[in-house]
């Protein structure tokens, strides 16, 4: 072998070693550092993660009546949803995505019944925003349950269930709001019936003497429930005072649609959205209210099917 040869050679096995040498000390430095992080060293988790109590705000209130933080018992309960949306971090950001798709068609149905802006937060708790059904039954954005919705109007069948209308949903909850804001005289209590039920509240009203939401003492649902909604107003409204941070590109929007009306039957969904342009699980998420792959329609009734722009 030539000198050159055995030189860079030699050089080689320099080089490697050194290299060697550098990656054994890092990795012992990792391990030394890991074994401090889960508390073999005199350091505290505290050193690297906190966790910061929030300051509860000097005012509150849900639609323009005042939430009594003097009381103890309130401000505690107040204090208590606060922390609870706040730090659920991945639930409550996607109460905000989905809120900037869908507040706005919201917000523009409770303006045209005359129905408080605070009530879009009731939708947030009930659902997030979603087509959720519950244990008890409850379908769609503003969880309603099958006798209340035939009440207001609402056909529901196998076939048809316009509780995930939410169109026709949200007017429907307009029109029970307004219902027991007539009965009750504020906001506060016409929200808690949306909970804890209408007959109910009269029932707690009277036995316990009292005409504030905030002086009964109530089932641990309806008890948080008003106190949710205001929280996630809160927190929705000031997004960056609760640690919230995003680009709107990271927010959902409303795609384009167009509204056409159907008076016959529709034998086959799949087909008909293919007619269309668009796939069936296209034509499902926007007209989520049509439960089978058909529409009877055998009276002839007039139905409004959303398609994309």
């Amino acid at each position: 072998m030539k000198k050159s040869h055995k030189f860079l050679v030699l050089l080689s096995i320099i080089i490697v070693s050194t290299f060697f040498i550098k990656a054994t000390q890092q990795t012992k430095d990792q391990v030394t550092k890991s074994k401090e992080i889960v508390g073999t060293s005199p350091r505290s988790v505290g050193d690297y993660y906190e966790i910061r109590a929030l300051k509860m705000p000097s005012n509150l209130d849900f639609a323009g009546e005042r939430v009594p933080l003097e009381d103890a018992d309130v401000y505690e309960r107040m204090d208590r949803e606060l922390h609870i949306n706040t730090y659920w971090q991945s639930n409550t950001l996607f109460y905000f995505k989905r809120a900037h798709k869908y507040f706005p068609l919201i917000e523009q149905i409770l303006a045209e019944n005359g129905v408080p802006n605070d009530f879009k937060y009731l939708a947030v708790i009930e659902s997030g925003l979603m087509n959720a059904t519950s244990s008890a039954g409850a379908k769609g954005f503003w969880q309603i349950m099958k006798t209340t919705g035939r009440e207001y109007g609402l056909e529901i069948n196998r076939n048809v269930d316009e509780r995930y209308n939410l169109i026709k949903s949200t007017q429907v909850a307009c029109k029970y709001l307004k219902k027991q804001y007539k009965k009750f005289g504020n906001w506060t209590l016409a929200a808690a019936a949306y909970n804890g039920g209408r007959a109910g509240m009269i029932r707690r009203l009277d036995k316990q003497k009292a005409t504030s939401y905030y002086d009964l003492l109530l089932g641990q649902e309806t008890s948080r429930y008003v106190l949710r909604i205001i929280a996630a107003k809160e927190i929705l409204s000031q997004p960056l005072k609760y640690g919230f941070v995003f680009d709107q590109e990271d927010l959902y929007t409303a795609k384009p649609t167009r509204t056409i009306s159907v008076d016959k039957a529709i034998p086959n969904i799949a087909n008909f959205a293919k007619e269309n342009n668009m796939s069936y699980k296209q034509f499902k998420a926007l007209n989520p209210w049509l439960r089978e792959n058909f529409l009877n329609n055998a009276s002839r009734k007039k139905y409004d099917i959303v398609l994309p722009m």
